[in-house]
Protein backbone atom coordinates (compact mmCIF):
# COMPACT_ATOMS: atom_id res chain seq x y z
CA UNK A 1 0.00 0.00 0.00
CA UNK A 2 2.99 2.48 1.12
CA UNK A 3 4.42 1.47 -2.29
CA UNK A 4 1.75 2.29 -4.10
CA UNK A 5 1.51 5.69 -2.09
CA UNK A 6 5.05 6.04 -3.19
CA UNK A 7 4.79 5.16 -7.19
CA UNK A 8 1.55 7.74 -7.10
CA UNK A 9 3.87 10.44 -5.51
CA UNK A 10 7.02 9.95 -7.86
CA UNK A 11 5.04 9.72 -10.55
CA UNK A 12 3.55 12.87 -10.54
CA UNK A 13 6.66 14.77 -9.49
CA UNK A 14 7.92 13.13 -12.62
CA UNK A 15 5.20 14.32 -14.62
CA UNK A 16 4.25 10.97 -15.94
CA UNK A 17 1.29 11.48 -18.00
CA UNK A 18 0.69 7.18 -17.26
CA UNK A 19 -0.37 7.62 -14.18
CA UNK A 20 -3.55 9.30 -15.14
CA UNK A 21 -4.23 7.10 -17.77
CA UNK A 22 -3.63 3.34 -15.78
CA UNK A 23 -7.47 3.02 -13.85
CA UNK A 24 -5.70 1.20 -10.98
CA UNK A 25 -4.48 4.37 -9.55
CA UNK A 26 -7.97 5.66 -9.35
CA UNK A 27 -9.49 2.62 -7.24
CA UNK A 28 -10.71 2.39 -4.07
CA UNK A 29 -7.37 3.79 -2.13
CA UNK A 30 -7.53 6.88 -4.72
CA UNK A 31 -9.33 9.17 -2.61
CA UNK A 32 -7.43 8.46 -0.05
CA UNK A 33 -3.75 8.65 -1.58
CA UNK A 34 -5.12 12.02 -2.85
CA UNK A 35 -6.25 13.84 0.03
CA UNK A 36 -3.12 12.89 1.93
CA UNK A 37 -1.19 14.15 -0.82
CA UNK A 38 -3.60 17.90 -0.18
CA UNK A 39 -2.58 17.50 3.31
CA UNK A 40 0.68 17.14 3.56
CA UNK A 41 1.27 19.52 0.60
CA UNK A 42 -0.42 22.13 2.84
CA UNK A 43 1.74 21.39 6.21
CA UNK A 44 4.75 21.39 3.63
CA UNK A 45 3.60 25.08 2.79
CA UNK A 46 2.78 25.70 6.30
CA UNK A 47 6.57 24.56 6.68
CA UNK A 48 8.12 26.71 3.99
CA UNK A 49 5.43 29.65 4.86
CA UNK A 50 7.13 29.27 8.79
CA UNK A 51 10.37 31.11 7.47
CA UNK A 52 8.39 34.37 6.76
CA UNK A 53 4.99 34.42 8.82
CA UNK A 54 3.82 31.94 11.41
CA UNK A 55 1.04 29.27 10.00
CA UNK A 56 -0.46 27.08 11.85
CA UNK A 57 0.27 23.54 10.31
CA UNK A 58 -3.36 21.70 11.29
CA UNK A 59 -4.95 24.84 9.40
CA UNK A 60 -2.83 24.99 6.50
CA UNK A 61 -3.99 20.69 6.23
CA UNK A 62 -7.62 21.68 6.48
CA UNK A 63 -7.00 24.23 3.52
CA UNK A 64 -5.07 22.64 1.55
CA UNK A 65 -8.41 19.93 1.76
CA UNK A 66 -10.58 22.97 1.21
CA UNK A 67 -8.74 23.89 -1.37
CA UNK A 68 -8.37 20.63 -3.32
CA UNK A 69 -11.81 20.55 -3.13
CA UNK A 70 -12.56 23.96 -5.08
CA UNK A 71 -10.19 23.34 -7.22
CA UNK A 72 -12.13 19.92 -8.46
CA UNK A 73 -15.19 21.37 -8.88
CA UNK A 74 -13.85 24.60 -11.07
CA UNK A 75 -11.34 22.27 -13.45
CA UNK A 76 -15.15 19.97 -13.25
CA UNK A 77 -17.22 22.24 -14.00
CA UNK A 78 -15.32 24.11 -16.90
CA UNK A 79 -13.47 20.84 -18.17
CA UNK A 80 -16.44 18.71 -18.15
CA UNK A 81 -19.72 20.58 -18.21
CA UNK A 82 -19.08 23.96 -20.18
CA UNK A 83 -15.69 23.14 -22.28
CA UNK A 84 -15.60 19.30 -22.70
CA UNK A 85 -14.86 17.30 -26.25
CA UNK A 86 -16.76 14.52 -27.57
CA UNK A 87 -14.35 11.68 -25.09
CA UNK A 88 -14.84 13.44 -22.01
CA UNK A 89 -16.67 11.68 -19.95
CA UNK A 90 -15.54 11.48 -16.54
CA UNK A 91 -16.40 11.46 -12.82
CA UNK A 92 -16.28 14.02 -10.72
CA UNK A 93 -14.22 11.71 -8.07
CA UNK A 94 -11.51 10.93 -11.15
CA UNK A 95 -11.01 14.58 -11.34
CA UNK A 96 -10.82 15.36 -7.70
CA UNK A 97 -8.23 11.98 -7.58
CA UNK A 98 -6.49 13.81 -10.16
CA UNK A 99 -5.85 17.32 -8.65
CA UNK A 100 -4.63 15.68 -5.44
CA UNK A 101 -2.40 13.40 -7.33
CA UNK A 102 -1.50 16.62 -9.21
CA UNK A 103 -0.10 18.67 -6.10
CA UNK A 104 2.44 15.95 -4.99
CA UNK A 105 5.17 18.09 -6.54
CA UNK A 106 4.42 20.10 -3.76
CA UNK A 107 5.54 17.91 -1.29
CA UNK A 108 9.26 19.29 -1.92
CA UNK A 109 8.45 22.49 0.24
CA UNK A 110 9.71 20.33 2.69
CA UNK A 111 12.48 20.75 1.56
CA UNK A 112 12.66 24.40 2.07
CA UNK A 113 13.85 24.65 5.51
CA UNK A 114 16.89 27.60 4.74
CA UNK A 115 15.25 31.06 4.09
CA UNK A 116 17.54 32.06 1.31
CA UNK A 117 15.46 29.05 -0.42
CA UNK A 118 11.74 29.09 0.03
CA UNK A 119 10.72 31.71 -2.16
CA UNK A 120 12.30 30.18 -5.09
CA UNK A 121 11.04 26.55 -3.96
CA UNK A 122 7.60 27.70 -3.25
CA UNK A 123 7.34 29.02 -6.90
CA UNK A 124 9.04 26.38 -8.31
CA UNK A 125 6.61 23.42 -6.73
CA UNK A 126 3.67 26.04 -7.62
CA UNK A 127 4.45 26.39 -11.27
CA UNK A 128 5.46 22.33 -11.42
CA UNK A 129 2.12 21.73 -9.86
CA UNK A 130 0.16 23.60 -12.85
CA UNK A 131 2.14 22.01 -15.22
CA UNK A 132 1.15 18.85 -12.80
CA UNK A 133 -2.66 19.78 -13.34
CA UNK A 134 -2.33 20.44 -16.83
CA UNK A 135 -0.83 16.77 -17.58
CA UNK A 136 -3.44 15.53 -15.57
CA UNK A 137 -6.51 17.45 -17.23
CA UNK A 138 -5.34 16.51 -20.58
CA UNK A 139 -5.47 13.14 -19.93
CA UNK A 140 -8.44 12.75 -17.26
CA UNK A 141 -10.69 14.42 -19.33
CA UNK A 142 -9.29 13.24 -23.21
CA UNK A 143 -8.05 16.35 -24.38
CA UNK A 144 -6.35 16.43 -27.75
CA UNK A 145 -5.42 19.54 -27.06
CA UNK A 146 -2.54 20.77 -24.65
CA UNK A 147 -3.68 24.17 -25.08
CA UNK A 148 -7.25 23.43 -23.95
CA UNK A 149 -6.04 21.69 -21.00
CA UNK A 150 -3.83 24.91 -19.96
CA UNK A 151 -6.95 27.25 -20.73
CA UNK A 152 -9.34 25.07 -18.31
CA UNK A 153 -6.29 25.13 -15.09
CA UNK A 154 -5.96 28.81 -16.08
CA UNK A 155 -9.63 29.96 -15.98
CA UNK A 156 -9.84 27.86 -13.03
CA UNK A 157 -6.51 29.41 -11.54
CA UNK A 158 -8.56 32.85 -12.48
CA UNK A 159 -11.29 32.36 -10.63
CA UNK A 160 -10.02 31.06 -7.40
CA UNK A 161 -7.88 33.80 -7.37
CA UNK A 162 -10.04 36.28 -7.97
CA UNK A 163 -12.54 35.01 -4.85
CA UNK A 164 -9.80 34.49 -2.92
CA UNK A 165 -9.06 38.13 -3.13
CA UNK A 166 -12.22 39.22 -3.09
CA UNK A 167 -12.80 37.34 0.36
CA UNK A 168 -9.52 38.97 1.76
CA UNK A 169 -10.67 42.62 0.68
CA UNK A 170 -14.10 42.15 2.14
CA UNK A 171 -12.14 41.24 5.49
CA UNK A 172 -9.83 44.36 4.91
CA UNK A 173 -12.46 46.85 7.31
CA UNK A 174 -12.16 44.90 10.37
CA UNK A 175 -8.32 45.07 9.92
CA UNK A 176 -7.69 47.57 12.98
CA UNK A 177 -5.46 49.64 10.25
CA UNK A 178 -8.61 50.75 8.25
CA UNK A 179 -9.56 52.77 10.95
CA UNK A 180 -6.86 54.91 10.39
CA UNK A 181 -7.35 58.25 8.60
Amino acid sequence: MFAQFLNIVFSSIKLDKSLYRDNKFFGEAGIYFAGLIMILDGVAGAVAANSFVKTSIGVSGLTAIFTWLIWAVFIYVIGVKLFSDKETKVTFKKILIAVGYAHAPGLLRFFAVTPDFVVPIIFLTQFWIFASLIIAMKQILNLKSSFKAFGIVFLSFLIIAFLSISFVMSRMDALPISNIS
